[in-house]
């Protein structure tokens, strides 16, 4: 059985957790606590098995790989289903672009690192946390919100099912949500997100807190 280790509130985890579910596939999770105080990462064994410290990471063959990106094409690529991708190559790439744009530009700037070090390296309170935190989603979520406010004539941003682009829109929405953003300047996004969160693979997705 497919193993990923996993953080239940980190965006990059609730990635893998949608694609999996779309797929069908049966997985099972090890929660490591990334929570600040709690930082499992970085002890042992999971420092050896990831020597990056993060999650998630999928076990195969006893190895354990990380970067959620890197995992959704290894699910897209080795497990049965429908897929991720579109059919088109055109809307592949665009499809890929948009959750690039997510995973690679919005996102690393908002990781719990980079916000611990703005307030140990850089005395930043809770107000300029905030402030950064959705300056960097309003750049991405402009761009995107532009990019495909009329290319969902099928409900999806690229295809008439969700693929990689909703898997990664819908934890970055969460994100956001989390630290208070307002978010009615992206219609377009939030009209897939909310039809994505009414889809069975989407709510058994959904970050929930394991019981103690």
């Amino acid at each position: 059985m497919i193993r990923i280790y996993d953080y239940w509130r980190s965006s990059a985890s609730y990635r893998v957790r949608i694609a999996l579910h779309l797929k069908g596939a049966e997985f099972e999770t090890v929660q490591v606590n990334i929570a600040p105080g709690a930082d499992e990462q970085f002890g042992e064994p999971y420092r050896t098995a990831n020597p990056q410290m993060r999650v998630p990471s999928v076990e195969i063959d006893g190895e354990a790989v990380g970067q959620s990106m890197a995992i959704l094409e290894w699910i897209e690529e080795t497990l049965p289903g429908p897929s991720i991708l579109p059919s088109d190559p055109v809307k592949r790439l665009q499809a890929r672009a948009f959750a690039d744009t997510i995973a690679c530009d919005i996102h690393p700037l908002n990781n719990l690192s980079v916000l611990k070090e703005l307030r140990t390296s850089f005395g930043a309170d809770e107000a300029a946390i905030k402030r950064w935190y959705h300056d960097w989603i309003r750049r991405g979520f402009d761009a995107l919100e532009q990019q495909v406010a009329t290319s969902n004539a099928n409900g999806f941003l690229f295809d008439n099912t969700p693929g990689i682009a909703e898997i990664a829109l819908v934890p970055q929405v969460y994100n956001a949500q989390r630290y208070d953003m307002e978010l009615s300047a992206y219609p377009t996004l939030m009209a897939v997100t909310h039809k994505c969160l009414a889809l069975p693979a989407f709510r058994k997705a959904a970050p929930t807190k394991p019981e103690a």
